[in-house]
């Protein structure tokens, strides 16, 4: 071989390394961006599931009144059936 081919060869091996590195840099970007893209809907839903359960302290507080109303319910209920026993006898 001549040394032209030789030069030929090294530029022609040269281009196809920087067409590698070109595009396995690109996937790389790539996949950053799509990382980042997820990391925020991650920390999106992390923020939302925060904000779903900072009232948590109420759950007492709706659980006794729940039973108070259930039991205001049964007194009714109890109440009708009285009455409606004593009016169809």
């Amino acid at each position: 071989m001549t040394p032209t081919e030789y030069w030929w060869g090294a530029i022609i091996g040269g281009l196809v390394v920087v067409v590698a590195v070109a595009a396995l840099l690109t996937i790389l970007v790539l996949l950053v961006r799509r990382i980042d893209k997820r990391v925020v809907m991650v920390r999106d839903t992390l923020r939302a599931a925060a904000a779903n359960t900072a009232d948590t302290a109420l759950i007492a507080q709706t659980a006794a009144r729940v039973d108070a109303v259930l039991a205001e319910g049964l007194k009714h209920h109890l109440f009708l059936g009285r009455v409606l026993d004593k009016v169809r006898s």
